[in-house]
């Protein structure tokens, strides 16, 4: 698919979607007005976060006493399984992330109320489902529609079946979708912020986010090296982060 084509199929798609103009106006200023904005400040974070930066499995010990090996041998069949149905789909969405994290986050808390933002095939969301499952708790998630590639029949695809149950999925930009999560849940265990990248989208969620992370709960951010975001949101508020080296990207991870 060409960019003009992809860009125009977006456009038809929010048009179709009333309920989404609202995020139309953000992103056409965002891609306008605020072009830069995506970077601001990535170097001197990058260079801060290779500082600091840990393995997973230091920061699964250093942070919740655990080790992270159990992981991938308790749940081999289950993550074999969503792998190949990954490997099937005809919408190419972003892969898996530091899934150990995301699951020792949630056993460690005793998770019943988690919240994330972005859930593309559904990595971290089942990574979160494994562990809430145990004790009936539930999932809240927000991701946008994928308006460009007719992929929404997909979003979540890894996930199996017997774990939806526990999972609400809120199908709109955060602006929109947060305050319906709020209205149903508003304090949660455990937060994974994997969406709208640009510094402006993620000062704004994580001010609303860490609002509604209980005091001893866990917030955990992707991609925290695109800009200076997640360092200047942790300066600011006297946080001290673990930032965590995974797969050559940055995330950053503290108890609240």
């Amino acid at each position: 698919m060409s960019e003009i084509t992809r860009v125009l199929k977006t456009f038809i798609g929010y048009l179709k979607r009333p309920d989404l103009y609202p995020e139309l106006g953000r992103k056409i200023i965002k891609n306008t007005v605020n072009r830069g904005n995506a970077f601001k400040g990535k170097e001197k974070t990058n260079s801060w976060a290779a500082e600091k930066s840990v393995s997973q499995k230091e920061a699964v010990s250093k942070l919740f006493g655990l080790d992270m090996e159990a992981f991938r041998i308790e749940y081999q069949d289950i993550l074999t399984n969503s792998a190949q149905k990954e490997t099937e789909c005809p919408v190419k969405m972003g892969g898996p992330g530091a899934l150990e994290l995301i699951y020792y986050a949630c056993e460690f808390t005793n998770a019943k109320h988690v919240v994330e933002t972005g859930v593309a095939y559904g990595w971290s969301s089942l990574a979160s489902l494994l562990s809430l499952t145990k004790r009936e708790g539930t999932l809240y998630s927000s991701d946008m529609p994928y308006l460009a590639q007719d992929g929404d029949q997909y979003v979540g695809y890894v996930v199996p079946e017997k774990l939806k149950k526990n999972w609400k999925l809120f199908r709109f930009a955060d602006k929109e979708s947060l305050p319906k999560i709020f209205a149903e849940n508003s304090v949660f265990d455990v937060l994974h912020y994997d969406s709208d990248k640009s510094y402006n989208g993620r000062m704004w969620a994580y001010g609303e986010l860490y609002q509604h992370v209980r005091k001893g709960g866990v917030f955990i951010s992707d991609d925290i090296g695109d800009n200076s975001a997640y360092q200047d949101f942790c300066e600011k508020n006297n946080i001290e982060t673990t930032v965590v080296e995974y797969e050559g990207k940055y995330i950053g991870v503290f108890i609240k």
